[in-house]
């Protein structure tokens, strides 16, 4: 096996649900190059998507902050859920929230002696993951969600509406915890990207015997799918998928959102 190994094969086996045989032959064809290997088996038709291959496990919680000026997520990790899951873990990570909603991100510095006393204490290695503050823009809202398991946060959303209210903010944020968009509307996607997905889907619709006057419109529908898998205005509303988020926000325009999750 040369150019990749054993644990190479496997990687790819995980990342695109292929059998071993097929992984294999893809490394090779690809000079053991990893990304590329998923790309060609999505072209064979082989592996219908491609998941990211950064996932490492990992345990903690989420924490929300809000004031009338700003929402703030702050995550902070653990070696195991036991431990994200206790008393003093999950107050922490609350009051470090509220810390950073009412004075900017620097501000957890303040908890610094604190957080190291954890480490000892809980006998754990604990360390601050994503920190995060959103201002309130002119004239608009912010709002946040948080969802809950086994009484700690575990993936925690704010978002900020321009000419929204806080309703607004609110539903949008609901939505994205679920849905996970990655940019906000389709310019925020790099042309880079688009234009490697457009050429993967063209070689899976040539590869399936698509006819050629049909690829155009083949093409721009497959582009439509995955443009509504990670921009957020195109997405179907999770409480009514007869609108998208672009529609239910009518004039009002998210400026920004945030969203962090335990085990990303």
């Amino acid at each position: 096996m040369s150019g990749f190994t054993a644990k190479d094969v496997q990687k790819l086996r995980q990342l695109t649900g292929v059998g071993m045989l097929d992984a294999k032959r893809a490394l090779e064809h690809n000079d053991g190059d990893m990304d590329k290997s998923v790309t060609w088996l999505r072209e064979q038709g082989l592996a219908s998507t491609a998941k990211r291959a950064d996932r490492e496990a990992s345990e903690g919680a989420v924490a929300i902050g809000q004031t009338d000026d700003a929402v703030s997520i702050v995550q902070l990790r653990s070696e195991t859920d036991f431990v994200a899951k206790s008393d003093q873990f999950v107050a922490f990570v609350g009051e470090l929230a509220d810390l950073v909603a009412a004075k900017g991100v620097d501000a957890v510095a303040e908890r610094a002696d604190e957080l190291d006393s954890m480490k000892i204490t809980l006998k754990e290695n604990i360390s601050l993951g994503r920190v995060v503050r959103i201002e309130t823009p002119a004239g608009g809202a912010v709002d946040s969600y948080l969802h809950l398991q086994a009484g700690r946060g575990v993936n925690a959303v704010a978002v900020a509406v321009a000419g929204g209210t806080k309703e607004l903010a609110h539903d949008i944020a609901a939505h994205i915890a679920f849905a996970r968009p990655l940019y906000i509307n389709r310019d925020d996607v790099p042309e880079a990207e688009v234009a490697a997905e457009r050429a993967t889907v063209e070689k899976i619709a040539l590869n399936e015997g698509k006819p050629e006057a049909s690829l155009p419109k083949v093409v721009e529908g497959r582009m439509n799918g995955w443009y509504k898998e990670r921009v957020l205005v195109d997405q179907p509303f999770v409480k009514d998928e007869k609108q998208t988020i672009g529609k239910l926000l009518g004039d009002a325009t998210v400026t920004e959102f945030a969203q962090v999750v335990v085990g990303d």
